[in-house]
């Protein structure tokens, strides 16, 4: 299903935080939202979601950090229950076996909490679960800023793999050009609340019109990182 969004905005205490913004991703693409600290990105990638979600469409988020998803006090397998019951879908453990697997997690003790899993186990857990219900599309703020560069990039070329095939599509919100441009066919660059670019991935990074897009391409250093 084509992700439609008209007239996004968001106004705090009076200020405009985002201005009008027009969203339209169509299946199984992969489109990265880039930008500085404080362009809007984010209360971008909110906004989508909350107007998605509103409207009946399947959408399912992913957190910067697994801390923001996962409940210290509660078991692995007590999260994956309550996903599932947020869905209204029946336990399903072919289904979850699917996705550990996919994810290499398979090796992962649920009867254990949070903090008995490794960090970059514990996001692999948070993507699964936002995979249950084969949502349109999947929203990843600043998926990996919380792992090492090598975690980070196992666990989005496994997540690469396991999108292949699928109609999911990908909005990728982050400030990292490097792991954007290695991930995404489609950039969307914000500043001060607005979306100034949007463009192929190759076309951006070899030509980039607004001052924020030429900005993000000066530093070409990121090109050296693995993720």
């Amino acid at each position: 299903m084509t992700i439609h969004a008209t007239g996004l905005s968001v106004v705090r205490s009076g200020h405009t935080i985002l201005h009008p913004t027009d969203v339209e991703i169509r299946p199984g693409t992969r489109v990265g939202l880039v930008g500085a600290s404080g362009s809007g990105k984010s209360t971008l990638g909110h906004a989508l979601i909350d107007i998605l979600r509103a409207q009946g469409q399947s959408v399912s988020h992913v957190p910067q950090s697994p801390d923001e998803a996962l409940d210290p006090l509660r078991s692995m397998a007590f999260h994956w229950r309550e996903a599932e019951r947020a869905l209204n879908m029946a336990p399903n453990p072919a289904r979850q076996e699917t996705l550990f697997t996919a994810l290499r997690i398979e090796g992962g003790d649920v009867r254990k909490r949070p903090w008995g899993w490794s960090r970059g186990m514990q996001q692999r857990f948070v993507i699964a679960m936002a995979l249950i219900g084969t949502p349109d599309l999947l929203v990843m703020d600043e998926p990996t800023s919380a792992l090492d560069p090598v975690v980070a990039a196992d666990t989005m070329d496994l997540l690469d793999t396991y999108l292949a095939d699928r109609a999911t599509a990908l909005l990728l919100v982050t400030h990292d050009l490097g792991l954007a441009a290695r991930r995404v066919t489609r950039l969307m660059v914000m500043e001060a609340g607005q979306v100034v670019e949007d463009a192929p991935t190759t076309q951006l990074l070899s030509a980039p019109e607004t001052v924020a897009a030429r900005s993000l391409c000066a530093h070409r250093n990121w090109l050296e990182l693995p993720c």
